[in-house]
């Protein structure tokens, strides 16, 4: 069984940037499409971005331009790379692992979550 471990959350000022990591452990990693999402306090989990075993990416609008999501095969380690950071991009962000999709459903694996605070 594949488990799933975030690290690299923090606080950070508006326009500053923060590296997530996601390492992957019990399990072949690189067939596996993988994916970050985030969540505030009473909302439901949104879609950031997502990485298809073979490399083939997706982003959510509002990330487009600001972050990278990117993985490391030989380190089992997926990556969220989050530059020009806004207040709006505040929330516990979680990896994920399963199908390559926008939709939080079709992800069977998740990690414990990392919070990532903005502040002005």
């Amino acid at each position: 069984q594949v488990q799933l471990v975030e690290s690299g959350g923090g606080e950070v000022q508006t326009g500053g940037s923060l590296r997530l990591s996601c390492v992957a452990s019990g399990g072949t990693f690189s067939t596996l499409s993988t994916g970050w999402f985030r969540q505030t306090p009473g909302r439901e989990r949104h879609f950031v971005a997502a990485i298809h075993a073979r490399g083939d990416t997706i982003y959510t609008n509002s990330v487009k331009g600001r972050f990278t999501i990117s993985r490391d095969n030989a380190k089992n380690t997926m990556y969220l790379q989050m530059n020009s950071l806004k207040f709006e991009d505040m929330a516990v962000y979680y990896c994920a692992a399963g199908a390559y999709s926008a939709d939080y459903n079709n992800y069977d694996l998740w990690g414990q979550g990392t919070q990532v605070t903005v502040s002005s």
